[in-house]
């Protein structure tokens, strides 16, 4: 088995968006599909290995969000199986409730941001349980339910690979700055406390086991990667509450938010152009939102 980071480009932007072809002994799989807005650079990387999008045996996505999925409808009508949790299923095949949920957020960006969402047809699209195993390329996947950044997340692990989507939060090549993508409407920090409990048994059942993250490529440390992604949820969560705690509305908890996590970027070494591509991955407008939901929900 071999694992190939195909760098989607988004928003013109390296290593902000990643797929991975897994070259198997029997043909190629690919995990995550990326946005609609990145299919070209999608059929170039597949290209580049001599694979065309046809040919692949099969594709898992961790979760149905846009920079992870946004692409799957369109691969479904190549002919290839969609791989996908149980409660995003459905939404591959009707996107119309994702369009409207991402239109929310994203206004009139989303054609800019994300392309084409074309409907999957259903018989393309395999729902998987968490702990099932799928057998595409002669490599056999094992899915992982993963809540906490959404509900329909799993992760995906192959031999010493483990996909981990949103679940692994993000961070950059060479970085020691490890951000939590903590998006609406359902992100839950306990249950991502779970998930990384889960994650770090994962990894320590295999110690050679390599995380590779859509937001940005391969991780070799992965149990102080998941240490460092705890206490940054903590330390998300416990900022912008002491902000609304204090009165704070949400345009003056975003203005907090984005200079205190600059400032944090910069004192972990993240240059300019680094944190562009962090900002692209992991929008702070996006993150405040999905933590003011939870605390709402919870105070409720």
């Amino acid at each position: 088995m071999r694992v190939h980071i195909l760098d989607l480009n988004f928003m013109a932007l390296d290593h902000a968006v990643a797929a991975f072809a897994v070259e198997g002994p029997d043909g190629w799989a690919l995990v995550e599909t990326g946005p609609g807005s990145t299919l070209p650079a999608l059929v170039e990387g597949l290209a580049a290995l001599g694979v065309h999008p046809a040919e692949l045996a099969g594709v898992l996505v961790t979760h149905i969000h846009l920079d992870h999925a946004g692409a799957a409808g369109w691969l479904a009508r190549q002919g290839v199986p969609i791989h996908v949790h149980p409660v995003g299923a459905p939404h591959l095949v009707d996107p119309s409730r994702l369009i409207a949920s991402a239109t929310r957020i994203y206004g009139d960006a989303m054609d800019r941001l994300w392309g084409d969402i074309l409907p999957a047809p259903a018989d393309r699209v395999i729902a998987v349980e968490d702990g099932a195993t799928v057998a595409v390329a002669g490599l056999t996947f094992r899915a992982i339910a993963t809540p906490g950044h959404a509900k329909h997340h799993h992760a995906w692990r192959v031999g010493d690979a483990l996909f981990t989507g949103d679940a692994g939060g993000v961070r950059l090549p060479g970085s020691r700055l490890v951000a939590v993508p903590a998006v609406p409407p359902e992100f839950d920090p306990d249950a991502w406390r779970a998930t990384m409990d889960r994650l770090v048994a994962e990894c320590d059942a295999l110690p050679a086991t390599t995380l590779y993250l859509t937001h940005f490529g391969a991780v070799a440390d992965g149990r102080w990667h998941f240490e460092r992604l705890r206490e940054e949820l903590s330390d998300v969560v416990a900022f912008i509450g002491a902000r609304q705690a204090e009165g704070a509305d949400r345009d003056a908890i975003l203005s907090h938010y984005v200079e205190w996590s600059r400032a944090r970027a910069l004192e972990a070494g993240v240059d300019a152009a680094e944190l562009a591509r962090f900002e692209a991955a992991n929008p702070f407008g996006v993150s405040v939102d999905g933590v003011l939901r939870w605390l709402g929900r919870r105070s409720a």
